[in-house]
């Protein structure tokens, strides 16, 4: 008699997805198919990198999956909760009995007019190797300016101007909302000496192929605009008639698992577990990712699956090639007035890359040998609806 066995599709090949997929080969009886629409993983934590040459952001899926996982490459167009079929834009529909969703964030949708014409967005591969063609096209004296002070925008301003470009940072709030006061100020005085010309509180109105105007008047000569403010994420799970917060995430429960669906279970920045998302990025996604393979593993083991336990240790980021600032936080990602900067935090960040590629390899081949910070505090459900 042939034996039954499960099939768990991942739509999603980022970090929560990869280490998803790896962890599930704990059991020998589930096939795993992890579908993603490109052929090699993405190092997002190095985009900034890819623009100046410094790396290629990207590594062979066969260096970090696992060999009972089957890599799809197509793009998943719906998923039919009720068939239980995963829809695909080019091949034959997948049937699966759990499906992990883990489709990532990108880019949001800028709302200044203008601006997703003329800004260039860093979020994904072909959105940085676009804006890579670009700057070597430009004249090396040429005014850039970065739009947005979060990490994303923090890290490749100071990627570019380490490399001699003439670049000015436009942050709608603060440099950097997530960092604690010493933590922010290492930043700026780091940013300083590269010659970057941070704008703080200033909104942008409009964008065009050589300005950016600002809300008191401002207008900032700009050969190249690049466009950091703010991520979204795939409308996937909207689009199959799954529930999601106001952005798209799909809604689930402290186990993951989603508020519409048992037979699916959410991972990484795309998941809000309880209406209560952690912040996106590979510290979250990895641990988020391998806590959904365990709740399917805890359902097919008939076993209540646990909730959501993780915490943040803080954030790491690199400025330029030669320093960089270690926020150090409480577990609940809160940032405390402390943090390492220069050489030691640049060597600290590239540990950190380096390491989170590890954790899959390592994952892929001793499945179940990743762990994680535990203890981080999570709303209650009951806290979360009110």
């Amino acid at each position: 008699m042939t034996e039954q066995r499960t099939q768990v599709v991942v739509v999603g090949g980022g970090y929560a997805g990869v280490i998803a997929a790896n962890h599930l080969q704990l059991r020998p009886d589930i096939e795993i198919t992890l579908v993603n629409p490109r052929a090699e993983f993405v190092e997002r934590i190095r985009l900034h990198q890819l623009v100046t040459g410094s790396d290629d952001a990207t590594v062979a899926y066969a260096d970090v999956l696992g060999p009972r996982v089957r890599l799809v490459v197509d793009t998943t167009t719906r998923i039919d909760p009720a068939a239980r079929r995963v829809h695909l834009a080019d091949g034959d529909p997948l049937p699966y009995d759990y499906l992990i969703y883990a489709v990532g964030s990108g880019a949001a949708t800028p709302t200044v007019p203008s601006a997703a014409e003329f800004g260039y967005p860093i979020a994904d591969l072909e959105q940085a190797r676009r804006l890579t063609a670009v700057l070597d096209a430009a004249p090396p004296g040429a005014p850039i300016c970065v739009v947005g002070g979060g990490l994303t925008g923090i890290e490749t301003a100071a990627e570019l101007a380490d490399r001699g470009r003439a670049v000015t940072l436009v942050c709608g709030t603060v440099l950097g909302p997530g960092l604690s006061g010493p933590g922010r100020r290492s930043v700026a005085r780091r940013l300083c000496r590269l010659g970057i010309e941070i704008i703080e509180g200033a909104a942008v109105t409009a964008v065009t192929a050589d300005t950016v105007t600002l809300a008191d008047g401002r207008r900032l000569p700009s050969a190249v605009t690049i466009w950091t403010a703010g991520f979204g994420v795939p409308d996937l799970a909207a689009r199959s008639g799954l529930r999601t917060d106001a952005i798209g995430r799909l809604l689930t429960d402290e186990t993951l698992t989603s508020v519409d669906d048992e037979r699916i279970v959410a991972a990484g920045d795309a998941a809000a577990p309880s209406g209560q998302p952690l912040r996106m990025s590979c510290q979250a996604a990895l641990p988020l990712g391998a806590q959904a393979a365990n709740t399917v593993l805890a359902r097919l083991d008939a076993t209540p699956p646990a909730v959501v336990n993780q915490a943040f240790t803080g954030q790491c980021i690199s400025l330029g090639r030669g320093a960089g600032t270690i926020q150090i936080a409480r577990t609940d990602d809160t940032p405390l007035p402390l943090y390492l900067g220069g050489r030691a935090g640049a060597a600290i960040k590239e540990a950190v890359c380096k390491a989170t590629v590890s954790f899959l390899r390592r994952e892929a081949r001793k499945p179940g040998s990743y762990f994680w910070l535990k203890g981080g505090t999570r709303p209650s459900a009951e806290a979360a609806r009110r």
